[in-house]
């Protein structure tokens, strides 16, 4: 399998199966990607690129397979350890945003600052240079009901890399935009995730928004495959 960078994979996984009840998800699927990378992982619906990003987040353990996270055995550490490197080292963006609805934007980007201990002060301080950087700053005091689609999933997107984390997870980070809001959040999301530096493990079934990627990885049935693009992706 090629990877994006010289220095190897951040993130690796082997022969990963996993079956919910009698239905398979994944059937040895393989994946890397080097730090700083983005990697598309695309499929049809049910394909098993979901699980594929749930296991490799240490949401779902895998039945059968490895995976390595910066050198450690992620199917090796227990529940707590590995909720407590989903805090530290990962960010994740959802279809839906997932914010707070009783907190406002600026506190729904500092929730997870918050929650590792960091003092309001320097966690909202923080927040607010996401919020500016993801072009929202202005919805700072706003609630989430009281924004759009768009909006909320920048807000989302300042949330995942408030913490400096080293991969991001976007699991159909687009799917619940129209294609105008679509696009802005996918420049803003992966110029910041670039910008400082973050791999992003990017599920979608729009090859548009593929097209932001370094490389495309195609899971059916279960199973994946390595492509590298053509050319480099919007930039």
């Amino acid at each position: 399998m090629s990877y994006g960078s010289s220095l190897g994979p951040l993130l690796a996984a082997t022969g990963l199966r996993k079956a919910f009840g009698s239905t398979p998800a994944l059937d040895g699927a393989d994946f890397a990607i080097a730090p700083g990378e983005i990697v598309a992982v695309m499929g049809p619906s049910g394909s098993g690129k979901s699980t594929l990003l749930h296991c490799l987040a240490g949401i779902v353990p895998p039945d059968e397979g490895t995976i390595t996270y910066d050198g450690r055995e992620l199917t090796a550490l227990n529940d707590a350890r590995r909720s407590a490197l989903r805090r530290s080292d990962f960010g994740f963006v959802f279809q839906f945003g997932q914010l707070v609805p009783e907190l406002t934007c600026v506190e729904n980007v500092a929730l997870p600052l918050r929650l590792d201990g960091v003092r309001r002060k320097d966690a909202d301080r923080t927040a607010l240079h996401w919020l500016e950087r993801l072009e929202v700053a202005e919805l700072a005091k706003r609630r989430p009901g009281e924004i759009s689609g768009g909006q909320g999933q920048r807000v989302a997107v300042a949330r995942a890399l408030a913490t400096s984390p080293r991969v991001v997870f976007a699991d159909e980070p687009t799917g619940a935009l129209d294609s105008l809001s679509g696009e802005l959040v996918m420049k803003l999301f992966t110029e910041a995730a670039r910008d400082c530096g973050a791999a992003v493990v990017l599920v979608t079934h729009e090859a548009r928004v593929a097209a932001y990627s370094d490389r495309e990885i195609t899971v059916r049935d279960g199973k994946s495959r390595d492509l590298t693009l053509a050319g480099s992706g919007a930039r």
